[in-house]
């Protein structure tokens, strides 16, 4: 069952927001589930799964979510990368519940050869329960964690990844031939980031192009929510009329707002430029239809949209919740008149013909993602050990000299 949150999304705000996979002629189909393994002590089987037809609608999670909703979503990678994935992914016997991979592995970037060894695979798989799902990995894959996170156990594990934003990772390890990093999370902690911005963290990553490897309708849910608030805090940012790039720009660099590897060598400074240059068509996939459904705006050669106080404030009153408590604090601070209280149309009307939203934007969109980030960072130190951080950040260097 889904959280309250969760669930008071209407059927028509679905309904709206599949409008753009109803009208595409196409859609690259995931792969099926593998078989089930054999059922043993620590790789549990699944409970059998129910046609829709036989759940009544109050007990159904997503009953009115459209065969295709979020189409927009599933990008197509090379067969062999494809197949690399999901061999990676199946290989696990831990249950995972949706998994994606992301990055110069998976989507080509500029700055790395077109031929040559495969780049770090990174990987995000949501669990339901992470102390269970470390206890099987443990048992199935001790070498993927650090001495001292075997010796203390998947208690221990899950108390880390706990730690805000929420995701474990265990990286530089050989899986199938090649070297991937992997972060766990826990689906509520991924859907919540997706809906409200808590973080950034995650949702961030999946504001740029991603290879959904197991998929989850309440993710995909969350996630098209998620793709929308990019697209209305991008526009809040931006001028009335600019080109597709640099809409493509602003969505891939909201993750990197206040992160300190920007300023501690420890991140490619050209890495969005390198994004976006080679992932073109990927972000139009991603973004384009979902643009268009948006009140006031036009995406064609060009990107225009409505520049009005009014239409700025319907965008900055459907921001993520964390963001927009933050912009409305800022600016309750500043105003005497209209009281946010007294008349809050009038309030959000103001705010939206302020000069100084993008800046306060940007100065928001820094202080969540500052301190997440941070102790990620730190954290990595626990999950991977002191060995594979100094790799991991003496790689990170050597990208930001060779980008000087």
């Amino acid at each position: 069952m889904l959280p309250a949150a969760h669930r008071s999304l209407s059927r028509s705000f679905i309904r709206r927001l599949s409008t753009e996979t109803n009208n595409a002629s196409h859609i690259e189909q995931l792969p099926p589930s593998p078989p089930p393994r054999q059922r043993t002590r620590f790789s549990p089987g699944p409970r059998p799964v129910q046609s829709a037809s036989s759940l009544s609608p109050s007990t159904q999670a997503l009953p009115y979510l459209p065969p295709h909703f979020g189409r927009n979503q599933v990008l197509s990678v090379p067969d062999s990368t494809r197949a690399l994935l999901e061999e990676i992914t199946n290989s696990f016997n831990a249950p995972i519940r949706y998994a994606f991979a992301y990055g110069s592995g998976v989507f080509r970037q500029e700055g790395y050869p077109a031929k040559g060894p495969v780049p770090l695979l990174d990987f995000v798989f949501a669990v339901n329960h992470p102390s269970h799902w470390h206890s099987i990995n443990l048992h199935q894959n001790p070498s993927h964690y650090p001495l001292h996170a075997r010796a203390f156990g998947s208690s221990f594990i899950s108390k880390v990844q706990d730690v805000s934003p929420g995701v474990w990772f265990n990286a530089y390890v050989p899986v199938s031939g090649v070297m991937i990093k992997y972060g766990v999370t826990a689906v509520d902690n991924l859907c919540s980031d997706l809906l409200a911005w808590n973080t950034l963290y995650l949702s961030g990553r999946m504001h740029k192009p991603i290879r959904i490897i197991k998929d989850d309708a309440r993710v995909r849910l969350t996630q098209q929510v998620n793709l929308v608030s990019a697209l209305r805090v991008a526009l809040l940012t931006l001028p009335e009329n600019f080109e597709e790039t640099v809409l493509f720009e602003r969505v891939a660099q909201f993750s990197y707002r206040g992160d300190p590897r920007m300023k501690l060598m420890a991140e490619n400074p050209g890495k969005i430029g390198n994004i976006v240059r080679a992932q073109g068509p990927q972000f139009r996939e991603l973004y384009q239809r979902l643009a268009n459904s948006l009140p006031g705006v036009h995406w064609a050669s060009r990107f225009s949209q409505d520049s009005s106080a009014k239409a700025r404030a319907a965008l900055v009153r459907k921001l993520p919740a964390t963001l927009l408590g933050q912009i409305e604090s800022h600016y309750i601070s500043l105003y005497s008149e209209p009281s946010f209280d007294s008349d809050p149309s009038a309030f959000w009307l103001k705010v939206g013909a302020e000069e100084t939203l993008p800046r306060t934007i940007d100065k928001e969109l820094s202080s969540i993602v500052r301190w997440p980030a941070t102790v990620q960072s730190l954290k990595g130190i626990v999950s991977a050990g002191v060995g594979k951080s100094i790799r991991y950040g003496a790689t990170k260097v050597g990208k930001w000299w060779s980008s000087q």
